[in-house]
């Protein structure tokens, strides 16, 4: 995921102080208001199953000893085991990690997979470990958390700071221990050793699927229709060609450089991606050059925000125009800003539903990694396609059915299934 903040989106009070945790607990509570749920279970989600932390030392090149820090937050498994991303960043917490966590409960729960929620992470800056040094850490760490992870019980995946290759070491150091291979420890890894195809794109096709969808029941037509993609990640660079491909008018693209802007329409399938070319996006010809914010600002159909969160606020929400805001990235609309366009009509179409492709192809990745058979890369993108258009419709329904907005349908969903899950399940005396 590529970041795209410019010097003008220097966190206010309203993103500063209110973290990923705050932010779990306030959409479960606002949430519960809708659903005929006992109270003792909805105290019960506010709370972490457990959360790991560990110590990581690590011999760097040039043979001194740091020891790095390692999280691994398990929410709730009543659904199935715990799953969730691995990040390296320097700003990891325990605290993130387990309001992470909790976001992944209700995204596997809106979409109906068998998991719960797991979220974890190193703090270090990836950008300061030689590919060695990564592969010593990635190592370690799964060493230290062995006893947690596991194929039936935690499944970890890739995220900010981490990839595919990242994926194949845990795994790798995981099966020694266990004396066997264990594909099934991790999703997410590289096919030629039990990934999935399509995992990659995953994200950003689920991102394009869900826009499509929302276009349609506003009775967009998606060939008049105009999109603003903040972020040319892999989220956002797959959603943008996929909505190109499909008759949509890509007005605009930005990466962490900036943004270029053509009313008549980019050609997505030119465009870099910050991956291919981390310098490609401003330097491809475009008629404007705009920065992050006036993306976001721009008056068009649909805007894509699929780069970092809080980049929608109560400081710019008055200057969005789009009609309908399709959450790319993890949080990019703060609480507060949400409530505005609400007032204003503005569809929302949350994170947790829009970019589940990843989730979603991980746990098409565990089947496979089970049933030790792989899917072709046809199948992947037909399987998707059809688990996002019934998550989309199930969200739709509680839409309809309670006059919700879609944040709060998507949550009514999950918690829902959730709570009755936990009530069949009973609580151990």
């Amino acid at each position: 995921m590529t970041t795209t903040q410019t010097t003008e989106q220097t966190p206010d009070d309203e993103t500063a102080h209110t973290s990923a945790l705050e932010t779990a607990r306030r959409q479960l509570d606002n949430a519960a208001t809708h659903v005929d749920l006992d109270r003792g279970i909805i105290e019960r989600l506010k709370h972490p199953s457990r959360v790991v932390e560990v110590s990581i030392p690590l011999e760097r090149d040039d043979g001194e000893v740091e020891v790095f820090t390692g999280y691994r937050a398990q929410h709730d498994d009543v659904r199935g085991p715990y799953k969730g991303g691995l990040r390296y960043h320097p700003d990891v917490t325990a605290e993130e990690c387990i309001g992470l966590s909790m976001w992944m409960t209700w995204k596997c729960a809106v979409m109906d997979l068998p998991f719960g929620g797991g979220k974890g992470g190193v703090v270090v800056n990836p950008k300061y470990l030689s590919v060695d040094e990564k592969e010593r850490l990635t190592r370690r760490f799964a060493e230290e958390i062995r006893d947690e992870v596991g194929a039936k019980q935690d499944i970890p995946a890739p995220d900010m700071g981490t990839d595919a290759k990242t994926m194949a070491w845990f795994m790798d150091a995981y099966s020694m221990q266990q004396g066997e291979t264990v594909p099934g420890v991790v999703t997410g890894k590289p096919p030629v050793v039990g990934g999935s195809y399509g995992r990659e794109e995953a994200p950003g096709r689920s991102v394009a699927i869900i826009a499509r969808e929302a276009m349609a029941y506003y009775g967009k037509n998606i060939k008049e229709s105009t999109v603003a993609v903040q972020g040319y990640g892999s989220v956002g660079a797959n959603a943008a060609r996929l909505l190109d491909e499909w008759g949509a008018t890509i007005v605009a693209i930005s990466d962490v450089n900036g943004a270029i802007y053509d009313d008549t329409g980019l050609d997505a399938q030119t465009v870099p991606s910050h991956k291919e070319d981390p310098e490609g996006v401003l330097n491809h010809d475009a008629p404007e050059t705009l920065t992050n914010v006036e993306l976001l600002e721009l008056d068009v159909d649909v805007v894509i925000p699929a780069a970092v969160g809080n980049v929608i606020t109560t400081r710019n929400v008055d200057q969005i125009q789009a009609d309908i805001v399709v959450e790319g990235s993890n949080g990019p609309t703060t609480a507060d800003a949400d409530d505005v366009l609400a007032d204003r009509g503005v569809c929302v179409v949350p994170d947790i539903l829009a970019n589940a492709g990843g989730v979603t192809v991980s746990y098409f990745e565990w089947l496979q990694d089970i049933n030790h058979r792989q899917w072709s890369r046809e199948r992947v993108v037909s399987e998707l396609e059809s688990e996002m258009v019934s998550a989309w419709d199930s969200v739709k329904a509680e839409v309809e059915e309670s006059s919700l907005r879609w944040r709060e349908a998507a949550y009514v969903v999950a918690l829902k299934r959730i709570g009755a899950a936990i009530e069949a399940r009973g609580l151990w005396p």
